[in-house]
């Protein structure tokens, strides 16, 4: 039995303004000044330990003249276990900082003891439960799809106006230095009783990495220096919940070889939103399709999973902010494909201690797929004069094929002044190969 304990998600939501409106500016709903909401999280898991941690966003209305949009947006997540995973997560936002200027930098740190590694290209990764359920007669470890990844991400966007605010031009640059190895048994198994710990097991990244399929000179990271250039088309009636307009972008990522990239690519990333009002105020409907391929290069495989957009880089498909429901990084691809539909309803709202607060239901289905496969060796296969070797033949001969990846799913938000948006989401697998259900806590729509 794969002993993975989740107690709590959202144990309160606490919101907080600092006050410096006229009474007018209440029965109008037009919020001045400065404002924050916070989400506290705590957790258990048998294997990383007790979490506890804390996303915030403040944010600076000014005189109220551009609301419901914020002026300055400052975001904040902070969580540790206590068996030393964790996340440092700063994200500033702002088109007042430099005149006629969007401004977007981030400083994040992960550190993620047991993050999900499957292999790649979807469905063609094997995937068996059953090596993860203690007991059982093929059980490995807990940790047999899992490996270790520290990542220090540091992020500028500026965009600039071509047409208004409508049609606008994007650059950046991302900086991004990955440490990854195998899952460290022995930490996680510090303080545990005799009969709870994890078995100092080969994982399927120790696997990869024996039979070539991760490069020697990729298996323990390395630093990552993306560039972006692009165009974004935006007619979104408010940017944290749209009710009506378009959202598109298309850019060049490029991570050239002067950079001190090791191997060098290009990718583009394109992505379509459109929300359409079905009900005025009440009822919307939210589509967004992605696509990402590969234009020219090799990805090291650290830098596989991970979906570009301008807003944040994520990881791959699969989990909380893609496909909610389906393992996270289940699908990994040199070219990419998804999307969502979301029907959101805001079935209540008021005004609270002259804040405005609203709740939406909202029901989703998710997809996606690789569309292009990752080309690797394998050593005893693909690299003669190596000898030839069964378990690893064994383990690539699946005969399943890929196709699209299916979820769907259900959630409830709570919105304070438009901007700060809190959510509790489920979503549900429809092929047992992507695993079996999600429960996801945090801010914000997905887009």
């Amino acid at each position: 039995m794969f002993r993975k304990i989740i107690i709590s998600a959202l144990i309160f939501n606490f919101q907080f303004s600092i006050f410096n409106c006229i009474a007018a500016d209440s029965v109008q709903h037009v919020k001045t000044g400065f404002s924050f909401g916070a989400l506290p999280s705590v957790s258990f898991d048998s294997d990383i330990g007790f979490k506890y941690g804390l996303l915030t966003n403040f944010y600076l209305f000014g005189d109220g003249s551009t609301y419901p949009k914020y002026r300055h947006s400052l975001f904040l997540e902070w969580f540790q276990t206590t068996k030393g995973s964790g996340l440092q997560q700063i994200i500033y936002d702002s088109e007042y900082l430099i005149p006629n200027i969007r401004l977007t930098a981030e400083v994040s740190h992960f550190t993620e003891q047991a993050l999900d590694f499957y292999g790649f290209n979807g469905y063609l990764a094997r995937y068996e439960p059953d090596l993860e359920k203690p007991g059982h007669p093929d059980y490995v470890s807990r940790m047999f799809y899992r490996h270790d990844r520290r990542l220090l991400r540091l992020r500028t966007d500026f965009q600039g106006n071509i047409i208004g605010k409508k049609l606008r031009w994007i650059a950046g640059y991302e900086h991004n230095r990955f440490v990854v190895g195998t899952v460290d048994i022995a930490r996680l198994n510090k303080g545990k009783a005799e009969k709870d710990k994890l078995p100092d097991a080969e994982l399927l990244y120790d696997k990869f990495v024996k039979w070539g399929v991760i490069k020697s000179e990729e298996a323990e990271g390395g630093n990552h220096n993306l560039v972006k250039l692009g165009l974004v088309y935006d007619t979104r009636d408010n940017e944290p919940n749209p009710m009506s307009g378009i959202w598109s972008e298309i850019f060049l990522l490029s991570a050239p070889s002067f950079l001190g990239n090791k191997p060098a690519y290009s990718k583009l990333a394109i992505t379509h939103r459109q929300y359409f009002t079905l009900v005025d105020e009440v009822l919307n409907l939210a589509i967004r399709l992605s696509y990402q391929p590969k234009i020219s290069g090799t990805i090291p495989f650290y830098a596989l999973p991970f979906i570009h957009s301008t807003d944040i880089t994520r990881d791959g498909l699969g989990g909380a902010k893609t496909m909610r429901g389906i393992l996270r990084n289940r699908v990994v691809g040199d070219d990419i494909l998804y999307g969502n539909v979301e029907a959101r309803w805001k079935f209540y709202r008021t005004i609270l201690w002259n804040q405005n607060i609203y709740f939406a239901l909202t029901v989703c289905t998710d997809f996606g797929r690789v569309t292009s496969p990752y080309e690797f060796r394998w050593i005893g296969r693909n690299s003669p004069p190596q000898p030839h070797n069964p378990e690893a033949f064994e383990w690539f001969s699946n005969k399943d094929y890929e196709k699209m990846h299916y979820s769907c799913g259900a959630g409830i938000s709570g919105a304070l002044n438009h901007n700060f948006v809190a959510h509790v989401n489920y979503g549900r697998a429809v092929d047992k190969r992507d695993g079996k259900q999600g429960l996801y806590i945090g801010l914000n729509y997905l887009f």
